[in-house]
């Protein structure tokens, strides 16, 4: 099982801040980016905010980018792009 943590602007437009994912509905050597892709097919909501490149992305409270392995038991938080003044 996969626990998918969404933060912020993300949050809000999803309307969820967590889910999980069977590991098997993915592939056997799935990725963050099959994740996604997997995550995107819930709708056009999902599509248009996940489907964007923009998001950041923690795989075990790391920062890390969508071509990484899924392991069982795995966390990934998306965040939204973050800007500060």
């Amino acid at each position: 099982m996969i626990t998918v943590l969404f933060f912020g602007q993300l949050r809000e437009r999803l309307q969820t801040a967590k889910l999980q994912v069977p590991l098997h509905e993915l592939s056997a050597s799935a990725t963050i980016a099959d994740l996604r892709q997997h995550l995107q097919q819930k709708g056009d909501e999902w599509q248009l905010y996940l489907g964007a490149d923009t998001c950041l992305i923690a795989l075990n409270h790391s920062m890390t980018k969508s071509d990484v392995l899924l392991s069982e038991n795995d966390e990934v938080a998306f965040f939204p792009p973050v800007t500060g003044g």
